[in-house]
């Protein structure tokens, strides 16, 4: 994922959700970034740019003790 796309999601996120929520580039991996609170590890955004249309899916587990 590119640095200029990192930016937009940050402000997405930052802007629809939370100030606080940080994107943030994956090591060794150039197709999705990972989403944080803080210091808490929230997610991953992947890019889908299948059918040449380019999208963004947001993937967060939600553990059974944290409910």
């Amino acid at each position: 994922m590119k640095p200029e796309e990192i930016k937009k999601l940050d402000a997405y996120f930052k802007r629809t959700l939370n100030p606080q929520i940080v994107v943030k580039a994956r090591p060794r991996k150039n197709d999705s970034a990972e989403v944080y609170l803080g210091e808490e590890f929230l997610g991953v955004v992947y890019v889908d740019d299948e059918d040449g249309d380019r999208s963004y899916n947001f993937s967060m587990a939600i553990l059974d003790v944290d409910l």
